[in-house]
């Protein structure tokens, strides 16, 4: 059972919560992240993800590994969703178990953070006048020509 996913299908929130259950845990959190429907006074008709999926996974892994570093009994699963996503379905699941609550909302938070840094997953907007690719997570950079090309050298950090 895979702790660290990119899927093309709907999420299965209980599924993830699984694979972090364990005896030693006190608590588990959950954060769910979906697509809205408004955005800065534009309403969103769908999004559309796409990423480079051997690194994202192997990104997510790494943000596991830290919060295991940095929370003591800590567990981490998370799965993130590409391809085309309506309003109130599911982009990101984050699950995350530990012996005590405070360090199972912090390390929820953590990981939420931590995937908008380094995982390399780009979002389309499509709204009801027009889309744009979103260049990185933090919704910091945008490709108004259309998503980053790999092959063409660009990086992401």
């Amino acid at each position: 059972m895979e702790r660290f996913e990119i899927t093309k299908t709907p999420i299965n929130t209980e599924n993830i919560i699984k694979k972090v259950e364990k005896r030693e845990a006190g608590a588990i959190t959950t954060f769910i992240g979906t697509v809205r429907e408004w955005t800065n006074g534009k309403r969103t008709v769908r999004l559309e993800y796409e990423a480079y999926e051997p690194m994202a996974v192997q990104m997510l892994a790494q943000i596991g590994a830290e919060i295991e570093e940095k929370w003591e009994g800590a567990s981490a699963a998370i799965t993130h969703r590409i391809g085309v996503l309506d309003i109130g379905e599911a982009a990101v699941v984050i699950a995350v178990s530990s012996p005590h609550r405070k360090a199972a909302y912090e390390a929820n938070e953590y990981a939420i953070e931590r995937i908008k840094q380094i995982v390399p997953i780009w979002k389309k907007e499509i709204w009801e006048d027009g889309e744009q690719w979103i260049g990185d997570q933090l919704e910091t950079t945008a490709y108004p020509n259309g998503k980053p090309d790999l092959s063409e050298g660009e990086q992401h950090d």
